[in-house]
Order: structure tokens, then C-alpha cells, then sequence
């Protein structure tokens, strides 16, 4: 679906290349179309990344998800839901429209207009009501929330199938109980509506008959017809230790979080981090997921191509409740992703995403530090002593292995490459044709903020303080001692959202210009990542400081860089002094070249260069 948001690369599109406006004729492959200049007819084979997309038509800075009420936004799903059969329909006629009117009991103009909101933005928050924004959330309405919550658990999601009414009165019955004003009929029967319907059909009709409708089914995986159709995501603890980028020291085994197409058997993106799964870790695996390859590549010097992007049509998530943020719901329904729950104790739902892991788990254990799958395969290999990697230089070596060797190999189950398969489902062959090329994201700003984690605080004189650290900038002085909307004596709290790979600056959301602004902390040269903060915390309290504060962990944060540098140079004051014991002995065999990492070699260029995993999602200024 064409809209502001998204742009669909595909032969017929007016497009622009360095400046001048073109029309795509051809698409050669993945990652590169014929373009043809209207005017003067000439041609060029261009790289899709290399096109200029339209961002004239993105739409006015929205709302942030987060202060969407759940009214609302139950509101706009059901809005949704009304229009979804009209949405791509060939040859729409108004008799269409108005036979899904008369359907829900709605007018036709009511129903084109959504369709116009909708399909001009492709996002599910064009549905909005349009009403006064709330200020704030207050006690009252998460009071009357749960028992909203509490009514349709006991009255409606039973197998006695009783009518909405009955839930409506039940609501009402509890607020009196309480002493709280009921909310509209409508606002119950929008929750209703909300309602995922697997969790209707299970606690209405039964077990069998949901898993007859939503289970999957051994052998193919439903529903998996075409790339993107199906997205799993999983998270493992990896099978090797790291060590730090200062005193190169072991210290601990990183979690991964992949996503994974099951049409093509291709990973869509990954993330790596110190952190345990959540839907924190799930979010930014979406966003690399999601957006285009190759300026994270090329940050990496990885000579491979990634030609996938797009945004997934359902998503596999686990079940766990760590990641069932309202924030990842929220965003994914943005976008209309169809977010799904894997079941408990239900193993066939990521059995694809987990023999991926699987896969590379083999591979790692050929690294220094692996601690290998079990207690007899590592023998007495010493872990922690051998551990060589950091986080970025593992990164480094996983994004090869997925562009340049996975991606690459034969797949035992579709009987050819995981690149070739997804290039067959995009762009046909002599038996099928393909789906086209996925859509591309035109404002890749607004969806990495509302896949981001965030916090939220008040606005001091000062500031802003997150972990120990300040932040400040002009822009928070309007809001500075800003009391809250509900409560006078309470300080308001403001959102801001937070990259863990990079805490140098941190982005505001100005709830009246409805934009997000960076706000750097003061001391910008101190560019570091979450889990270089709480290891410069942790040095700080070793050392007996028991007042923290911004000054005294940068402090320590400096003191760790100091010895990383001096151990450079002591290494290699260290080389140059073998080297010349060798050349005056006129010993001929070299000195042993650094270690390398199974095919990839990384040598002091690499360690040295200061990459951040994902940094290019943190140049958004």
C-alpha cells in the first residue's frame, strides 16, 4: 500500500536520482533497477539505496504512542477492522463501501472517509478520534481500566457466551461498588472489539476449535506464502564470552535477538547486547529488521550484500510476559504488523528461528572464548582466559557470517540459498511470479522513535538526570518545574526516549510541537554505551565512592580509558621490542600475526575503530 509513510519501488514509480526525476523501467535484482529519465530517454542502472525517496508528502509530526489513551486507541483498531475488506480491493466501488457500511451500521461517507485517512498515511493512528487530547493519565481511569479488564474476563470470556450488554452492566455495577463514574457504553464495546481474536475463540468456543483456526501445523509454516509474510523472532544467551573494551577482560556472555523471514529462511536483523530478552531488545530488532542494509554495512566495512527491508505482515514473538510491553503492541499496530503470542510449551511456533540459532551456535563455538553446548565438549578449555572479542568486534564477525556465509549456503530445507529463495518470492521465476519489492520506510526517524525504549521524568531547573547522568538543552526550559495536569502538587513527567548503545544524548518529546528534540548531556565528550556507564558505576563503587555522581563515574570512565591506552602503547612498546631482538638475533620467522576469528581477521585497525553496534541509528540529527 502506497502512502506517506511508505513508497513502493517497482517499474512505473517516479522517483529521484542526484536531483533529477526519473521512472523506474526495469528491477534488475534485489538491489538494483533500470531508471528512466522522462525528458531525454536516457537509462541508468542504478542501486535502490542510492534513490532519493519523497518525504514531502510525510505527514505532520504525529502524537506519541504512549500518550494515545487506550480508549482511543481501541477505538481507531476498531476503525480499522471495519475498513480492513476494502483496504486493496480491486476496482472499490461504492457499492462496496456501502455494503460494509450497512455491515456495521455506519454511514458510507464515514466509512470513506477513514479509508482516506488510512490510506494516505498507512498508519492506525490516522484513526484517531478526533477529540481534546488528555493531558495525562490519572488514578481514575486506571481504576476504571481493570475493571473494564475484570467485567469481560468474567462475563464475556466464558464459554456461556454472553452478550455484550451483560458486560456493559457488570462495569457499571463495579463503579457504583466504587464510588466511580461509569464509562460510555461504546468505550466497553470497544475494548471488546480490541480483543485478539485467538483469545476470543479459545475462552468462547474452546481450546480445539482456536487451535484448529490458529494453531500452526507441522510441515509448512502457515501462512508463510511470500517473503515477509512471516517473521519469527527469538532470543538465545550466546555460547561465548566477551570482554570488555577497556581492560579487554572477560565479562559474560551476550544474549542476541533475531528475526527471521520463514518464507526464505533469511535473517531480516538482529540485535545484540548485556541485556536479558525483553520487549526492549525485541524493538530494536525490529528497527534493524525493518530498515534498509547498507549504510550499516558499509559502517562495518562488510563487503556482502543484505538487500531486505520492509515491514513484516505478522510477527512471532514469545510469550514471556517481559515481552509483552504495551510500547511493542502499540508500535506494531502503528504499523499494522500483526503481532502473535507464541504459546506456552507450544515449541512448533519458532521451531524455524531456533534451528537458525542453532546453526550459528556451531559456528561460534570455533571463536576464542566459546563455551561451547555442554560440559564435555569444552573439556578443559579455560572460557574466560581465551575470551578475545568485544561486543562490537563479535557483532562485526556475526554480520559476516549472516551476509557472507549463511545467506550464501544451501538451505537443506527449500533446496537452494536463503538469498536466492527470497529473490525468487520478490521477483518471480518461469512458474510464480513474485510479490514485488517490499515498501520502503520514508520517515525512518518516527519508527526507530516508536520502537525505542523510553523514560519518563520531570523537568528540573537543572535538567533532566538518567542513571546519574545530566542532560540538558534550551528546549526544556518552557517545561522546567512544570506541574502535573491532575495533580498540581506533582511534578509532570515528560517522555523521553533513550538508545543503549549511545547515552550521549537522549530524545525529548515536546507534547505541544508534538516533535522529538536530542538533548545531550553536558559533558559531550563522553560518548559511551549503557553498558560502559554501569561498568564505570561499578569501578566507581569498588573504589569506595559512595557518593555517585555524573562527575565521579566519568571520572572513573576516563581512568579506563587512560589504561586502555596506556596498554596499547605498552603493547606495543612491547612488539617493537621483540621485533628488534629478532632483526639484531637475525631470526627470519615473523612476528605471530594478531589472532584471528575463524575467516575474519580483526586487526588493530578494527579494535580501535570506535563503532557503537547499530551506530548509524544514532546519527538522526
Amino acid at each position: 500500500m502506497e502512502s506517506a509513510t511508505l513508497v513502493k519501488i517497482e517499474p512505473g514509480k517516479k522517483i529521484s536520482y542526484k536531483g533529477t526525476n526519473y521512472r523506474v523501467a526495469e528491477l534488475l535484482d534485489l538491489s538494483q533497477v533500470v531508471i528512466v529519465d522522462e525528458v531525454t530517454g536516457d537509462s541508468h542502472n542504478v542501486s535502490i539505496a542510492d534513490i532519493e525517496l519523497d518525504k514531502t508528502e510525510i505527514l505532520a509530526p504525529s502524537e506519541e504512542l504512549l500518550n494515545i489513551t487506550d480508549e482511543s486507541w481501541a477505538i481507531a483498531k476498531s476503525r480499522l477492522q471495519a475498513i480492513k475488506p476494502l483496504l486493496n480491493l480491486d476496482k472499490r466501488s461504492r457499492a462496496d463501501v456501502a455494503k460494509v457500511a450497512a455491515e456495521n451500521n455506519m454511514h458510507t461517507n464515514t466509512l470513506y472517509g477513514w479509508l482516506k485517512l488510512y490510506e494516505s498515511s498507512g498508519l492506525l493512528s490516522s484513526l484517531l478520534p478526533k477529540v481534546r487530547r488528555d493531558r495525562g493519565s490519572t488514578k481514575f481511569d486506571d481504576e476504571i481500566e481493570e475493571l473494564i479488564k475484570q467485567a469481560i474476563a468474567t462475563e464475556y470470556l466464558t464459554k456461556q457466551k454472553k452478550l455484550q450488554r451483560m458486560v456493559i452492566d457488570e462495569v457499571k455495577k463495579l463503579c457504583r461498588k466504587q464510588n466511580l463514574t461509569p464509562p460510555h457504553d461504546n468505550t466497553i464495546r470497544n475494548r471488546i472489539k480490541a480483543l485478539s481474536p485467538e483469545l476470543f475463540a479459545s475462552r468462547r468456543q474452546g481450546r480445539k476449535v482456536s487451535d484448529n483456526t490458529y494453531r500452526p501445523i507441522k510441515g509448512k509454516f502457515p501462512g508463510a506464502d511470500w517473503p515477509l509474510a512471516a517473521v519469527q523472532i527469538d532470543h538465545t544467551k550466546l555460547d561465548i564470552i566477551l570482554v570488555d573494551d577497556h581492560y579487554r577482560k572477560a565479562i559474560g556472555r551476550p544474549w542476541i535477538t533475531l528475526a527471521f523471514d520463514v518464507y526464505s529462511r533469511m535473517v531480516t536483523g538482529f540485535y545484540v547486547s548485556f541485556d536479558p530478552p525483553s520487549a526492549m531488545t525485541t524493538g530494536l530488532c525490529l528497527i534493524h529488521s525493518i530498515l534498509p542494509k547498507e549504510r550499516w554495512l558499509a559502517k562495518y566495512d562488510i563487503n556482502g550484500e543484505w538487500p531486505l527491508w520492509g515491514l513484516p505482515a505478522k510477527v512471532h514473538v514469545d510469550n514471556a510476559k517481559e515481552f509483552r510491553g504495551n510500547m511493542l503492541q502499540k508500535a506494531c499496530e502503528q504499523y499494522n504488523i500483526d503481532i502473535e503470542w507464541r504459546p506456552v510449551a507450544r515449541p512448533n511456533f519458532g521451531a524455524h528461528v531456533e534451528r537458525v540459532l542453532g546453526t550459528f551456535s556451531k559456528e561460534i563455538h570455533a571463536l576464542p572464548g566459546s563455551t561451547f553446548a555442554n560440559i564435555t565438549e569444552k573439556g578443559d578449555y579455560d572460557s574466560e582466559s581465551k575470551a578475545s572479542l568485544t561486543l562490537t568486534e563479535f557483532e562485526h564477525w556475526l554480520a559476516n557470517y549472516v551476509v557472507n556465509v549463511y545467506h550464501q549456503k544451501i538451505h537443506s530445507m527449500i533446496g537452494m540459498t536463503p538469498l536466492a529463495k527470497y529473490k525468487q518470492g520478490i521477483l518471480g521465476d518461469e512458474h510464480n511470479p513474485g510479490c514485488g519489492l517490499p515498501a520502503k520506510i520514508k520517515d525512518e526517524e518516527r519508527l526507530k522513535f516508536d520502537f525505542m525504549p523510553y523514560e519518563l521524568r520531570s523537568i528540573q531547573d537543572y535538567g533532566v538526570v538518567i542513571d546519574k547522568v545530566h542532560y540538558y538543552h534550551d528546549v526544556l526550559r518552557p517545561w522546567i518545574n512544570a506541574p502535573d495536569q491532575s495533580d498540581s502538587r506533582k511534578k509532570r513527567k515528560f517522555i523521553f526516549r533513550r538508545d543503549p548503545r549511545d547515552i550521549s544524548q537522549i530524545w525529548f518529546y515536546d507534547p505541544e510541537l508534538h516533535t522529538h528534540f536530542a538533548i545531550p548531556y553536558r559533558d559531550t565528550s563522553h560518548p559511551i554505551s549503557i553498558w560502559e556507564l554501569r561498568e564505570a558505576i561499578a569501578r566507581a563503587e569498588a573504589e569506595g565512592k559512595k557518593t555517585l555522581n555524573e562527575h565521579v563515574i566519568f571520572e572513573a570512565y576516563e581512568k579506563m580509558r587512560e589504561i586502555e591506552q596506556e596498554s596499547v602503547h605498552k603493547t606495543k612498546a612491547a612488539r617493537r621490542s621483540v621485533q628488534r631482538r629478532k632483526v639484531h638475533g637475525k631470526v627470519e620467522k615473523p612476528i605471530p600475526a594478531p589472532s584471528t576469528i575463524n575467516e575474519v581477521q580483526l586487526d588493530d585497525d578494527i579494535a580501535e575503530f570506535d563503532i557503537e553496534p547499530f551506530e548509524e541509528m544514532d546519527d538522526w540529527s
